[in-house]
């Protein structure tokens, strides 16, 4: 889990060799008190300078030799306390850090190795995981392509926990990430890709649905890819129950690059049609639902939601009957206000419902789509509330001068 800071405070002190010592001295608690003499050893000789050699110090290759060595004995998160296993990490990528280039492809190798070492740890201890590769990503510059690297290895560890959500991951932030990072846009749809797979790995669909839509962003919109996304997208946003906004799909290249679809023109249905339109569409194509993995029933309470949201729309202020509900929804009246509570719980519509008088008071409805019909209704509402306000700023200019006539003045009282 990636923190909000960029820098990770290391506390080293000693020269480069007691440094190296100290970290082989950590790696070999994991042997016995007879093996790690043996151990240490060869470490112990590689740091010592022969005559007429340079220190290590002052010797770069030396000392790349010497850290794979050491990076070589790194299993898993080794034998310490939670603290004592952060200040290893940190100082190793300390070390790693000064000695190789950040966009060098040795250190994404080196890296890739260390990644997997950790992520593989049998340890349970799944916070400090995080911690050691949280330090391990804000270590690195904010524009180097190994941080994507980095958090791919975060999202696989909680995907296998089933911990997605203590990452507490957020779209702005992997879009703030994606744009600093230098990568390929072929690179970024991959990680996009990896976050949305990790999401829907964990349940959380919506989510992987607005993830995989940055996804197609990032893909040449003619690609093979691509349009195997766009049609996956589409699926989704008919299949999932709360996905109502359809705007951002027709936003995409890829997915107008699929116009010739099925599901393109079903699509099409749920944001311009009702019910009728949607029964007329699967008489005409048959067994396309079960091919898609679309459920009808989810998709004909879908439907019937949207209908009843473009209802409301066009009675914002006013009562709008039950039957008129029914009629909209194919339903009996007596299942309206089952309907109407399922439309505000979905955020579609805020109203007010009598059962006395059998209406339905709109005060607030979501559009589907918002085109040059939308902004002839809209301005025609503006005219209404600027005529309203102008009556209401003639009744207060009125009392004002009313106010200050004499026959207005009410008589004090005498002392």
């Amino acid at each position: 889990m990636a923190s909000q800071t960029d820098s990770v405070s290391i506390f080293a002190e000693g020269t480069f060799e007691e440094q190296i010592l100290e970290l082989v001295n950590y790696l070999a608690r994991t042997r016995s008190e007879e093996e790690r003499p043996a151990f240490v050893a060869p470490f112990e000789n590689g740091l010592k300078t022969e005559e007429g050699q340079k220190p290590v110090s002052e010797d770069p290759e030396r000392q790349k030799a010497v850290l794979k060595d050491v990076l070589q004995q790194v299993q898993g998160l080794g034998d310490g306390s939670e603290k004592e296993v952060e200040g290893f990490f940190n100082l190793l990528y300390a070390h790693l850090l000064s000695i190789y280039p950040p966009g060098s492809p040795e250190l994404r190798e080196i890296l890739a190795n260390l990644l997997q070492s950790i992520s593989s740890s049998p340890s349970d201890q799944l916070p400090i995981k995080y911690r050691v590769l949280s330090n391990l990503f804000n270590s690195l510059p904010r524009n180097s392509p190994l941080r994507s690297l980095v958090y791919t290895t975060i999202l696989q560890i909680a995907v296998e926990k089933d911990d997605l959500r203590s990452l507490q991951l957020t779209k702005s932030e992997v879009q703030k990430w994606i744009s600093e990072w230098d990568l390929s846009d072929e690179q970024k749809a991959e990680f996009l890709k990896q976050v949305a797979d990790a999401f829907a790995k964990t349940g959380q669909l919506a989510q992987s649905y607005e993830y995989s839509l940055l996804y197609i962003q990032k893909l040449p919109s003619t690609s093979d890819a691509a349009r195997e996304a766009a049609v996956t997208a589409l699926s989704n946003a008919l299949r999932l129950p709360d996905v109502f906004d359809f705007d951002p799909l027709f936003k995409l290249d890829a997915v107008i690059a699929v116009k010739d679809h099925e599901l393109f023109s079903l699509l099409q249905v749920f944001i311009n049609n009702g019910l009728a339109e949607f029964k007329a569409w699967e008489a005409s194509h048959p067994g396309s639902l079960e091919k898609h993995g679309l459920d009808r029933a989810v998709l004909e309470h879908k439907i019937r939601l949207l209908t009843l949201a473009s209802l409301a729309v066009q009675h914002v202020g006013q009562h709008l009957p039950y039957a008129k509900i029914a009629e909209g929804l194919e339903v009996d009246v007596s299942e309206v206000e089952k309907w109407v509570i399922d439309v505000i719980r979905a955020g579609l519509v805020w109203g007010k419902l009598s059962q006395n008088t059998q209406n339905l008071h709109v005060t607030r409805a979501t559009s589907r789509s918002f085109e040059k019909e939308q902004w002839a209704t809209l301005e025609k509402r503006l005219q209404a509330w600027k005529s309203g306000l102008t009556g209401v700023l003639e009744v207060v200019s009125n009392a004002k001068r009313m106010g200050g006539h004499p026959s207005a003045v009410q008589p004090q009282a005498a002392a």
